[in-house]
């Protein structure tokens, strides 16, 4: 496929961006406690101009003291953090790419613990269930800042910045406005349409006077809040409209959503690239300015067609950044089979982001720590055990860095769990991004060998400086009365499409890998049961995919049996007890999959650290059930230590 459209230029106010491939704003928490962007915010940034991002967009940068919504977020409500900011405009300049900034307040979602301030929004409407109802802002208060929305934005000025964005979505203060359904005040800034679009008016307004009308405006608004009795499609374009030809904006930024539905505000994995699609087309079709659209983007033909068609100017790859710096270039080079895809895990990035630490990424552990890859002082032979994520990315790692990388893996496939979990549907970003660890293991130079049982003899016979133990786990099998007996299948081998399951099926085991067995076989027809020992199912899985995976259980009619331990096993199904004491059996399945959880396998360590000079354990090998984010968070670690 040729990509002419999203490699075309595009001008936004005076300001013309190189590609349509945008980074769009997004928590990091790589910036200082003072507020002002680090070292890591330098080479955040900058790894993804080098990589081809033609418009960066320094994540949601606070405007006003009292609002700082994490001990990590960047500010520029004082002008000692401008030459941080000018750092960071200065690195991206360096390979073409443009830089926006995002200006935020965050009303209603902000941290009134951390500031100590209360929280403010249009309204004394609490966002959700549980959370701290914000108090009304007041007139004064909202003029006032109305004035550090310019302030911030002259200091971005200052810095080099090229463009700023408005945060007019998701809930914060400026949205709150907007939408009618958080909006109830009875002065200028409340009741009709105009009115309640009175405040980024003004704030519109007093950054076009403080930066001399000379610094294009960008706002980010929902295309839907998707919450009953928020904003529709038909409500957001005729706020895109007016924020085009009333306030004269130079561009739109169309994303999705309240913090209710965070699963439209950071799909997971279930969810598919470009989803929001239909609601930026909208937009797109009420307004002149160009259509900036976000929304779980990881490949590059999807994007093409959205700007080919002309129903969005740029596309903005979130998390899929993060995941491929170098996405852009892949693309234009014709590498494409590189390109390590966004796999919507949701283990690295959100977690980390609401915690307050650096945020990372189960497929790009580098993410914040670019500036750690360096080469090594002394090239060495190295040895990796297992052919999983994290021994993938531990060989890859070690390669890049000048040693000589040999890995072995036991089947003839590569992957490990990864290949395992990749089956199930909604899961294929998992092959792409195993397919992506191949082909960079091999173009950096290491030598995979398949089929190879990695015993301590062999790998002695090697003699590697270092080896790196990535062997994984294997299935957990208690010693329960019957198992043995039962004939049970595990959830690894039906997967893979090695063991026969009748039309019946009981899945033993709650967690991540038992609901993806069940889901598995539910969408193929079988009748499926879960029974869990804990209270909740899939209690090991995202917040935002366990929606997900709660949805494909009732379309599908799977029971569910949380909070019941097994007892006994029988060939048609088990006996169990639960918490209260109560005795019961569920039977006549015609086949038992086994997905109790797992154990690590380390045969290696103890006899070659007597020989080897560095050895080292990682992923589920240390610690199981494990994650691939420890996985190749660990793999790192080890291949800069060698």
């Amino acid at each position: 496929m040729k990509y002419k459209a999203i490699f075309s230029p595009l001008t936004i106010g005076s300001v013309t961006i190189p590609n349509r491939f945008a980074v769009p704003p997004m928590g990091n928490n790589f910036a200082n406690t003072d507020g002002s962007l680090s070292s890591k915010s330098v080479a955040y940034y900058g790894a993804r101009a080098k990589g081809g991002y033609g418009l960066i967009t320094i994540e949601s940068t606070v405007v006003y003291k009292e609002a700082k919504g994490g001990p990590r977020k960047p500010c520029l409500y004082s002008d000692d953090t401008i030459d941080s900011f000018r750092a960071v405009a200065d690195e991206c300049h360096k390979y073409g790419a443009k830089v926006s900034i995002q200006l935020q307040h965050a009303g209603p979602e902000g941290n009134s613990k951390l500031t100590g301030y209360p929280l403010k929004a249009a309204s004394a409407i609490a966002p959700s269930s549980g959370r701290e109802i914000p108090q009304a802002i007041s007139r004064e208060e909202i003029y006032k800042l109305i004035e550090c929305y310019g302030d911030a934005a002259a200091r971005a000025q200052r810095a080099g910045i090229d463009m700023v964005e408005v945060h007019c979505a998701h809930g914060y203060l400026v949205s709150t406005f907007i939408s009618s359904r958080t909006n109830i005040r009875l002065d200028e800034f409340g009741g009709c349409f105009e009115n309640r679009m009175r405040l980024i008016s003004l704030i519109i307004e007093n950054i076009r006077k403080k930066t001399n009308g000379t610094l294009p405006i960008l706002c980010r608004i929902n295309g839907s809040d998707d919450v009953e009795g928020g904003q529709t499609v038909q409500d957001a374009a005729a706020v895109a409209v007016y924020l085009a030809e009333e306030c004269g904006v130079d561009a739109l930024h169309v994303s999705r959503a309240v913090h209710l539905h965070d699963e439209f505000m950071w799909a997971p994995g279930a969810v598919h690239g470009g989803f929001s699609a239909e609601l930026v087309t909208e937009i797109k079709r009420a307004v002149e300015v160009p259509v900036i659209t976000v929304g779980r983007y990881t490949e590059p033909q999807y994007a093409e067609l959205l700007v080919r068609e002309g129903r969005a100017d740029i596309v903005a790859f979130g998390r899929q950044s993060i995941a491929d710096p170098d996405m852009p270039n892949k693309v234009k080079h014709g590498a494409s089979d590189f390109i390590t895809p966004c796999i919507g895990c949701l283990l690295g990035c959100v977690p980390k982001m609401f915690k307050g630490e650096p945020i990372t990424c189960a497929v790009n552990p580098i993410v914040g720590r670019e500036g750690e890859l360096t080469k090594a002082a002394v090239p060495k032979k190295v040895v990796v055990v297992g052919g999983g994520p994290g021994g993938l990315y531990a060989a890859k790692v070690c390669a890049l860095r000048g040693h000589d990388v040999t890995l072995l893996e036991k089947n003839g496939t590569l992957g490990g769990n990864f290949y395992i979990a990749a089956f199930p549907a909604d899961k294929g970003d998992l092959t792409s991004a195993i397919r992506s660890f191949i082909v960079s293991c091999e173009d950096a130079g290491v030598k995979i060998r398949m089929n190879t049982e990695a015993t301590a003899e062999l790998i002695k016979e090697m003699a590697p400086d270092a080896v790196i133990l990535a062997t994984g786990s294997k299935p957990l099998i208690l010693p329960i009365s019957g198992l043995a007996d039962c004939g049970y299948v595990t959830a690894q081998d039906m997967l893979e499409g090695k063991v026969h399951v009748g039309k019946k099926a009981l899945v033993v085991g709650g967690g991540m890998v038992g609901c993806e067995a069940a889901e598995f076989l539910a969408e193929r027809n079988h009748d499926v049961t879960v029974i869990e020992m804990k209270d909740t199912i899939a209690g090991d899985v995202s917040a935002e995919n366990r929606l997900f995976i709660f949805q494909d259980f009732e379309r599908h009619d799977v029971q569910l049996l949380p909070g019941a331990k097994v007892e006994q096993f029988f060939a048609d199904g088990v006996s169990y007890t639960t918490a209260d004491g109560t005795e019961g059996e569920i039977r006549r399945f015609d086949t038992i999959v086994l997905a109790m959880g797992s154990r690590s396998y380390n045969p290696l360590e103890e006899e070659l650290s007597a020989v080897i000079p560095q050895v080292f354990v990682i992923g589920e090998a240390v610690k199981a059930p494990g994650n691939a984010m420890l996985a190749t968070g660990e793999a790192f670690d080890a291949a800069l230590a060698i």
